[in-house]
This record gives structure tokens, C-alpha cells and sequence, in this order.
């Protein structure tokens, strides 16, 4: 077992809203060049924000912000780099749509905490994370609305005044409890100094 405490990371869940009605019908190579193609832009905005990619798992994708190399706590951007990340995703989507002819949505979660990486067991190794931020940043993304970024009110705070968001209010997450989340809505536009 290969495994790495982390005490401060986002972590983002993205899910294509309704991707199997989408799909059905679809050849099995069409179902993949599809989701290639969209994947593909959104590897390449990970590269671009310093996002580790996780994995996919079907039409999700998942990513981490603050690991494999932690950030140091005063210069820590992690949080930000997610919710930029976020929001190029959405862009990405709508553009694919337009050259596609397609209206396909995320929904994507964020949510910041603790984590445990690594790889365990012993074939198809796949490095991965484990931990309550872990799982309340796929309950933001589960919980939340088509073509709507979904974070908790802890990673609303820590993205201060560089966003705009809108308060959603409380929601019951499975396995969770009441959380108070906000939705991200864009990005503040800030005056030149």
C-alpha cells in the first residue's frame, strides 16, 4: 500500500447530467469518442490549473487540487485553481455543444478538507483519494443542479471575493446531514490597480 495524508486539498466531482438517456442508442464507439473528446479538454484545463486527475468512471470525472505535492498554507491557491477549473469546465461543455450540436450539462461539486491518496491492492493499480472531504465533494456534485457548480459553505468562505456565487441554503446530503451550500456563479471581474 502506497498512501499520503493530506490535510488541505479541493477536490472536484463532474458528472454529465443525463449522459445514459443521451447515450442510448449511441454506438459503443461514438459513446467513446464522445466522452474522449469532452475528457480531453478537461485533462487539458486540469494541466492548465494545476489539477491532479483522478480518474473517470464512466461519463464522471474527477480531480484534486493541493496534491500529489501539498501547497504551502499562506500561498495556498488550491481552492481557487478548483473553482476556476470548475468554471472552464462549464465553458468547455458549452462550446463542445455549439460545434456539436449537442446541450449536454455538468453538475460539479467542490469541496475542500483533509484527504488520503495513494494506491492500494495488488492489479490495475489506480491512484485515488479516500476521506469525508472526498465524500462530501461528490455529495455537492450528486446533490446539486444541472449546469451548476455546487460547493460547500467552508470552500464558499475559503474562494473570498475573487467569485460570485448564490446561496442554495441547506440541503440534505445521504450519509451526511444538513450542509449549507452556495452555487459558484462566475468569476468576479476585478479593477485594475
Amino acid at each position: 500500500m502506497i498512501a499520503d495524508s493530506f490535510q488541505d486539498v479541493t477536490v472536484l466531482f463532474a458528472d454529465i447530467v443525463e449522459f445514459s438517456r443521451f447515450s442510448a442508442g449511441m454506438s459503443p464507439e461514438r459513446l467513446v469518442a464522445v466522452l474522449n473528446e469532452i475528457f480531453t479538454d478537461f485533462d487539458s484545463i486540469a494541466d492548465n490549473r494545476g489539477l491532479e486527475k483522478i480518474k473517470t468512471i464512466g461519463d464522471a470525472y474527477m480531480a484534486a487540487a493541493g496534491l500529489p505535492v501539498p501547497v504551502p498554507v499562506p500561498a495556498a491557491d488550491h481552492v481557487e485553481r478548483a473553482a476556476h477549473m470548475a468554471l472552464d469546465m462549464q465553458d468547455a461543455l458549452a462550446r463542445f455543444n455549439v460545434n456539436r450540436g449537442y446541450q449536454l450539462q455538468l453538475r460539479i461539486g467542490l469541496n475542500s478538507g483533509a484527504v488520503v491518496a495513494g494506491v492500494i491492492g495488488k492489479r490495475k493499480f489506480i491512484y485515488d483519494l479516500w476521506g469525508d472531504a472526498v465524500n462530501t465533494a461528490s455529495r455537492m456534485e450528486s446533490h446539486g443542479l444541472p449546469g451548476r457548480v455546487q460547493l460547500t459553505d467552508e470552500t464558499r468562505h475559503r474562494l473570498g471575493e475573487a467569485f460570485l456565487f448564490e446561496e442554495r441554503g441547506l440541503i440534505e446530503a445521504k450519509g451526511i446531514g444538513e450542509l449549507h451550500t452556495w452555487f459558484l456563479t462566475g468569476r468576479r471581474r476585478m479593477k485594475p490597480r
